[in-house]
Parts: C-alpha cells; sequence; structure tokens
C-alpha cells in the first residue's frame, strides 16, 4: 500500500512529491484571464468569484457515470469515457485558478465488487489518461500523487502510476492527487498500521495524537480540503477523506459527472465563499452566554 511502511516502493517520486508539496506554502492569486476563452455563463460566474479567496484544497466525487449512459440508452463505459473529458476541465481549471492541491475519488476499495469486465475498463481507461493527458499536466506545472492501496492494483497500472509520479515530481503547480483504490476507513487503518510498525516495541507506549496520525496519512503534507465536491445529487461522503473533510465545506449538485462543466465548478466555488467557516466556534459579534442554558423543567 502506498503508506508511510512501503513508500520506499515508489522511490524519490514519492518523497520528492511530498516536499515540494510542503514548500508550496505561498499564496498564488491567478491572473483574471488564466481561464483563456470563457462563455457567457463563464464570464458571470467570474465577474461574482473572489479569486485571493479560493479554496487551497479541493475534493471532488465524481459519481453518476453510469446514470448518465443509463438514460442515453448506453452502456456503462461509455459514461465512464464521457466522464474524462470533465476530469480534464476541472482539473485544467482548477490548476490554473492556482488551487493549491485537487483530489478526485477515480477507484474506492469497495468498487472491486462491480463486474469484472467493468473494472477491467476502469483500469484501461485509466492508463490511456496517464498517457493522453500526460502533456496537459506538465504544460499546468501539475504534480500527480495516489492515494490508496496502489500495490493491490494490476502490475501495469502500478508501473503507470509510479512513472507519472516519476515525471511530474518536479513540477511546481496545483498537486492533483487521484484517489485509486481507496478507502477512507482503509486509509486510517493503514496509518495505524505504519504507526504501530514503527513503534515495534521500542519506547513508552505514548498516546497517539491527531496531528501525529495525519503524518501517517496518504495525504501527508497536504492541506485538509476547505471543499467537498459530489456531483449526482447522492447525500453522503462515500468512505472518502473521512477524516480530513471534519471541517470541510460540502456542496451537492444534481448534475451527473459526465455533465460537470467549467461553470458548474465555478458555481461550487462561488457556494463555497458564501459559507462562514468558523470550525467549531462562534460567528463573529455573537454573544457568548455567561453561563450554560437550564434545561427546561417539566
Amino acid at each position: 500500500m502506498l503508506t508511510l511502511r512501503r513508500k520506499e516502493d515508489f522511490g524519490e517520486a514519492f518523497r520528492t512529491t511530498v516536499s515540494h508539496t510542503k514548500m508550496h506554502k505561498t499564496l498564488q492569486v491567478p491572473a483574471p484571464g488564466s481561464l483563456g476563452p470563457v462563455t457567457p455563463e463563464e464570464a458571470r460566474l467570474l465577474e461574482k468569484l473572489d479569486l485571493t479567496r479560493l479554496p487551497r484544497h479541493v475534493a471532488v466525487i465524481m459519481d453518476g457515470n453510469g446514470r448518465w449512459a443509463q438514460k442515453r440508452h448506453l452502456p456503462r463505459i461509455a459514461g465512464h469515457r464521457s466522464g474524462t473529458q470533465s476530469a480534464r476541465t476541472t482539473i485544467e481549471t482548477c490548476a490554473r485558478l492556482k488551487i493549491e492541491a485537487l483530489t478526485l475519488y477515480a477507484f474506492s476499495v469497495e468498487n472491486w465488487r462491480r463486474p469484472k469486465a467493468e473494472i477491467d475498463f476502469l483500469m484501461q481507461l485509466l492508463r490511456e489518461y496517464l498517457r493522453k493527458e500526460m502533456p496537459l499536466i506538465q504544460k499546468n506545472e501539475i504534480r500527480m500523487r495516489f492515494l490508496g492501496r496502489i500495490d493491490e492494483l494490476p502490475p501495469g497500472v502500478q508501473k503507470d502510476v509510479r512513472e507519472a509520479m516519476e515525471k511530474t515530481a518536479g513540477n511546481q503547480g496545483m498537486v492533483l492527487c487521484v484517489a485509486l483504490n481507496y478507502g477512507g476507513r482503509a486509509e486510517i487503518v493503514d496509518a495505524m498500521n505504519a504507526i504501530l510498525e514503527e513503534r515495534n516495541g521500542h519506547g513508552p507506549a505514548e498516546r497517539i495524537s491527531e496531528e501525529q496520525l495525519a503524518r501517517y496519512l496518504y495525504t501527508e503534507g497536504l492541506p485538509d480540503p476547505d471543499l467537498l465536491i459530489r456531483t449526482s445529487g447522492e447525500m453522503r461522503v462515500s468512505n472518502f477523506l473521512l477524516w480530513q473533510i471534519a471541517y470541510a465545506e460540502i456542496f451537492v449538485t444534481e448534475t451527473l459527472w459526465p455533465d460537470f462543466n467549467r461553470a458548474r465548478l465555478l458555481e461550487a466555488l462561488l457556494e463555497f465563499q458564501k459559507r462562514e467557516r468558523r470550525y467549531g466556534g462562534i460567528r463573529e459579534g455573537e454573544a457568548v452566554l455567561e453561563k450554560p442554558a437550564r434545561a427546561a423543567s417539566h
């Protein structure tokens, strides 16, 4: 698995990627024209968007490929293939908006329950996507990371994943994380097992802190997501980044993933900017009770 205890299997590419991620601290503000030609709808949305208050990390549950295909009386694989264009648009837009990190939920540990033919197609589609999109990724200075139990994937996929990380390790732009054979619960279990393996009975049995556990997660070195986007209208997080999305703003859209275009992404960013993020605190200027409220008498 691509956790601390197996990072050596992916060589210098992983260490370099994490190192570059940690150094990526300076706030970068995109130029107004960084997206290039825009539609009238996109222009209206961009006018309302504050480019200085964008989320640092956006996570996306790309849902609805199958339903998109079903509505058009097409095989499910047609939906998956069409969804790659939405992924391309989202990746390029976020990179040009100088968003620090983007995480896409591509394949979960539960997805192995799907028919073998569909799984084989998804793995082949990923390999094809990495080859075709590498020029775009390099052009936009994107660094790639893969989150999940990568060593359980087919050998050819592992090879392509390793090469993608190596090729992009020196890039200075957005970090693109692809959650592949990923599960939020599995990630926490892997982190705990890595801590136990490192301790191996040495030293005092110290309590594990949140900060320590976070260093062993797949996302080590990245900020937690500020915004979680879910397409297709489903109201659940589907075992995705369970630890990291503790305070993420959640945006759910009825749009199916293959129809998720740049305008829909801008809408999600605008909605994010309307939210008041208090992290468990109180609204500025809100009165604080001196005493706890008493329970109503019966």
